[in-house]
């Protein structure tokens, strides 16, 4: 579906940007998409307006994105991301959650504490999660990687979730972001009121199983849908309102909808617009 076919089934509402030309926004269900730059359209949002944040930003290591060069100078690159980051702590209440994902490469291993450093004067790590995609157990292994030929690297099945916050002090949902106990005598044991657990800071989320570009939204770095829905669940807060600045595919805007939450989501490039847009539109029609 091309981006002009899909303004046609969702509303468009083009508005101006003081000093930005103008940008433009769809609305599908309880979510907006807004085309443009996410450091422009950041510092036009009003202050203390978002109760989550949930985004994967361009790792700058040669990403073959539609229009976005993925490879700057390293001090450039985090530079930028600072600016981004002052802005978010300015659009996020002061309970508002922050999940950061960052990967890395073998040959680039310090780039996810390189991307936390830049933001340790601006928020709080409250936690640190590690995102398993792939893990071998016995002689049997489940989930998903993208396997290297290489005479000195292992291949490369975890990422980073930072979750920073204001304060450092928010509470979190561990409950409804949990697990059932593997031994259910625990429950009467440790008094717990239903069967279910805190989950710990090791996900295993592996990505559902795709044969074409085309399953992938035609997207080449997502993240599964169940990362962002365990994050509006850890959050915590009935109706939140999410943003992603760096919506990509769409996949938090459609872990939102599913979970009755309010989203925005931000991307630049029209190409992946326009794949959010039919996504979410898909979404709905499919109850």
């Amino acid at each position: 579906m091309l981006l002009e076919d899909a303004s046609k089934a969702i509303a468009e509402k083009p508005r101006s940007r003081r000093g930005q030309g103008s940008e433009t926004t769809w609305e599908v269900g309880n979510q907006k998409i807004v085309q443009g730059d996410c450091l422009a359209i950041l510092k036009d949002m009003p202050a203390e307006s978002i109760d989550l944040v949930i985004t994967s930003p361009p790792y700058n290591i040669g990403v073959a994105y539609k229009t976005y060069q993925d490879r700057q100078p390293r001090d450039a690159y985090l530079k930028w991301l600072a600016e981004i980051g002052k802005q978010l702590s300015r659009v996020m209440r002061d309970g508002a959650s922050f999940f950061l994902n960052v990967g890395s490469t073998n040959s680039d291993p310090w780039l996810p504490q390189d991307v936390s450093g830049s933001l340790r004067d601006i928020f709080c790590l409250q936690n640190h999660i590690v995102w398993v995609k792939s893990i071998s157990i016995g002689d049997d292994t489940v989930g998903h990687f993208k396997p290297i030929t290489s005479q000195r690297y292992l291949n490369h099945n975890h990422e980073a979730i930072f979750h920073y916050t204001k304060s450092g002090n928010v509470p979190v949902d561990r409950v409804a972001a949990g697990v059932p106990f593997k031994d259910k005598s625990n429950i009467a044991r440790w008094g717990h009121k239903a069967d279910r657990r805190c989950a710990g800071n090791v996900w295993f989320l592996p990505y559902e199983t795709v044969k074409s570009r085309a399953q992938k939204f035609d997207h080449p770095a997502g993240f599964p849908i169940t990362l962002p829905e365990r994050c509006i669940r850890l959050h915590g807060k009935a109706s939140a309102c999410v943003l992603d600045p760096f919506l990509g595919a769409g996949t938090t805007l459609v872990a939102a909808q599913r979970l009755g939450c309010k989203g925005i989501g931000i991307e630049i490039d029209p190409h992946y617009v326009n794949s959010s847009l039919g996504r979410l539109k898909r979404e709905i029609e499919d109850g």
